[in-house]
């Protein structure tokens, strides 16, 4: 019961979400743990230090969305998360599996075409108040890719990371596919669940990202 498809949401008081709106801080905590990580390396990694960037970025417009639901703040909880699944699977291309950066970017827009498509057919088969996770279905897909092919490449480190994080996903993405269907259970939802798991979730992948130095390919 609430005006921005959540249940924690009732009316439009800017904190009618607070646990939806606190919990944004599980990225900006993602991010400045893999900040901190960076700085030990020793090295610059300028993509990795944009998409940390990316990630806090990812929780100030969360932050907003869930304070002042309104058409911007959509884009701005939406675009930065859309973005950050693209840049990072081409990176994940280019630096675990080796492809070139051209075939690595070619193969992340055809990613994102994919979840798209994905997301198209998938969500007229599911109940109302679980359509809007069929948008990132294709993210758990593509996170068990890079997972096997990374094994199949000889890297059981750089897999084993990515396998971990997609159960991290799909666990996150359960908690907000069942926000709506059991908010009579739980009057304060569960979309919570979704930003904590999803920092945690954030904070894995780029710490298999510092982790793994780039490759030629």
């Amino acid at each position: 019961m609430q005006g921005a498809g959540y249940c924690e949401r009732l009316d439009g008081a800017f904190w009618a979400e607070p646990l939806n709106a606190i919990s944004n801080a599980a990225f900006l905590l993602a991010a400045l743990a893999a900040w901190l990580m960076l700085r030990r390396q020793g090295r610059r990694d300028w993509p990795t230090e944009a998409l940390t960037a990316l990630v806090a970025i990812i929780g100030v417009g969360s932050f907003l969305f869930h304070t002042m639901p309104q058409r911007w703040t959509l884009l701005a909880d939406v675009v930065p998360i859309q973005l950050f699944a693209l840049c990072y699977f081409g990176l994940a291309l280019n630096r675990f599996l080796g492809l070139s950066p051209l075939l690595a970017a070619t193969g992340a827009l055809l990613f994102l075409a994919a979840c798209f498509g994905l997301a198209s057919a998938l969500s007229p088969l599911l109940p109302a108040g679980m359509r809007g996770s069929a948008g990132y279905a294709g993210f758990l897909v593509g996170l068990a890719g890079v997972a096997l092919a990374a094994r199949l490449r000889g890297d059981a480190a750089t897999g084993g990371r990515i396998a971990v994080a997609g159960f991290v996903f799909a666990l996150s993405l359960s908690f907000r596919s069942l926000d709506s269907v059991l908010c009579g259970a739980v009057p304060f939802g569960l979309h919570w669940g979704w930003h904590l798991l999803n920092g945690l979730l954030l904070y894995l992948l780029l710490r298999a990202a510092i982790r793994h130095a780039p490759i030629a390919a």
